[in-house]
């Protein structure tokens, strides 16, 4: 890119003025304005004493969880639940008996899913959790009972007193659901990456600007005391201006550079596949899609870069006051007409931007890793563990080497750490992630995760992806969200590459 190799002359900003443009950009409109008189239903308006009333709305094991997470929380209560699952025994798990073992501790009840054949979810099994933990451990008085919904449209039509939904679907499903409730008038808490699409993300963007409802994506790391103290060394110039980022990730852990199965099987029972399709193309059932394995598949999921980079990308945005990418260059492992490879390596280009100089990105799946730096030790590791993720900050000035998100921060070599003086802690200290989307329900500031600011994250990783899948590099007008050139001899894929900015969903999921 033109102009890399300069320093950016342009008058320099304060270290706090930076520091407010990337670390609280989100909140710049910092109270979430309030619904005109009348424009919400009775039951959307949330008093500083009322509890909270949420929808569960995805209920597999990654729904569950979030689900208890937020069942513990005394100023909520989850009043419904919808997966077009009704109960099954497959689910995947971080280890052996990880989800029962939550639900137990969660219930104080050992003998709970005794006989269970798996990891069992589901919207009976939800149901059954919610309505046993608030009769028999928080023993609300006069507890109606949770209502349980294969359709969250019908759970929307009913559910008069319902504040907020939690969306854990699939990742085709964000999009169609978040804007669908945001219009109905709820706030929407939603799983990543925030969209399939980027026109989904740009939508979703604007309808939480219209509707002015709380939104926040699942993303934990952007309220942590880590990402803090990365925008504090990279504003107080510890490495110089930052002119590189390498991101690696052990991701797929699902399979993916497959072919489509030749058979069908049949649909089990007690499953909506049609509903589980919902926007993205018919296609006869199998057990290769789901559940979790969905990640792989273009129609599905959006691979490794949408399943981890929505996390580290949040992070370097707001350390490196990021905008849109010029450009994207991808090259993988054997690529598939329906699935992500194996693996893949993906630079992205950033214009300067402020005071800050031209960046690239580079990210890295599939236990593909950057170069070793020089500047290890050789017993140091490059990670937390010498087989795990990571984060490299190449500055002109020097390197900083972390975790994944940002997190153990230090410089290298290890001689730089021990003679380096950190800047103050001075930046404003998140509640939590959940804590910042029920503050804003209630009218307090907007959360730092909200639809508005991770909708130019998401696009930047929806890109990467693209340029995976066309297996080249395309340049990017953001203002006109549209691919304007891909490399030399591919400028014939150029209206393909185009289709996948705003692929159509099957009827009738339209958008608009």
């Amino acid at each position: 890119m033109k102009g890399r190799d300069q320093l950016i002359q342009t008058p320099r900003t304060t270290r706090r003025e930076f520091l407010e443009g990337s670390v609280l950009a989100a909140a710049a409109f910092t109270q979430l304005p309030r619904r005109m008189a009348g424009a919400w239903d009775a039951g959307e308006r949330v008093g500083p004493n009322d509890k909270i009333t949420i929808a569960c709305i995805g209920v597999g094991a990654q729904g569950t969880r979030v689900m208890m997470d937020f069942m513990k929380m005394p100023d909520v209560q989850v009043v419904a639940v919808c997966d077009v699952n009704r109960e099954s025994s497959d689910y995947s798990e971080w280890g052996k008996d990880e989800l029962v073992g939550k639900e137990r501790e969660l219930l104080n009840d050992a003998a709970w899913g005794s006989d269970w054949k798996g990891p069992t979810c589901g919207r009976e099994p939800a149901r059954r959790l919610v309505d046993s933990y608030y009769r028999k451990v928080r023993n609300l008085p006069g507890y109606a009972g949770c209502a349980a919904y294969n359709d969250f449209r019908e759970l929307l039509d009913k559910e008069k007193n319902l504040h907020a939904v939690v969306v854990c679907t699939p990742d085709h499903w964000h999009a169609p659901i978040s804007i669908i409730a945001m219009r109905r008038g709820k706030h929407v808490f939603c799983q990543k990456p925030m969209a399939h699409s980027v026109h989904e993300a740009r939508l979703m963007a604007q309808v939480a600007r219209e509707t002015k409802v709380a939104t926040q994506v699942a993303l934990m790391n952007e309220a942590s005391q880590a990402t803090r103290q990365l925008t504090e060394w990279v504003a107080a110039g510890a490495i110089g201006q930052v002119r590189e980022v390498h991101n690696w990730s052990q991701r797929p852990y699902w399979p993916q550079g497959i072919e489509r199965p030749k058979t069908s099987e049949p649909v089990p029972e007690g499953l909506d596949w049609d509903l589980w399709l919902g926007p993205a193309p018919a296609r006869p059932y199998s057990h290769v899609y789901l559940p979790f394995v969905w990640r792989g598949w273009f129609d599905f999921g959006v691979g490794a870069i949408g399943d981890m980079g929505n996390y580290s990308f949040d992070t370097m945005f707001r350390a490196l006051k990021l905008t849109s990418p010029v450009s994207v260059d991808a090259s993988s492992t054997p690529r598939f007409p329906e699935t992500y490879p194996v693996g893949s390596i993906i630079h992205w280009e950033f214009a300067a931007r402020e005071d800050r100089a031209p960046v690239t990105i580079h990210w890295y799946d599939g236990d593909l890793r950057p170069p070793r730096p020089a500047e290890l030790e050789p017993n140091e590791h490059m990670s937390d563990a010498e087989d795990g993720e990571g984060m490299l900050l190449v500055g002109e000035r020097g390197k900083i080497l972390c975790s994944f998100e940002g997190q153990n921060a230090r410089l290298i070599p290890s001689s730089r750490m021990k003679a380096f003086q950190p800047p103050p802690d001075d930046l404003p200290k998140s509640p939590g992630a959940y804590q910042e989307w029920l503050g804003a329900i209630r009218g307090g500031a907007a959360p730092r995760a909200n639809f508005e600011f991770e909708q130019k994250v998401v696009e930047t990783v929806l890109l990467g992806s693209i340029a995976v899948r066309m297996g080249t590099q395309l340049e990017w007008d953001a203002k006109n969200e549209r691919i304007t050139r891909l490399a030399e001899g591919r400028a014939g894929d150029l209206e393909n590459a185009n289709s996948q900015i705003n692929p159509p969903p099957r009827s009738p999921w339209e958008l608009s």
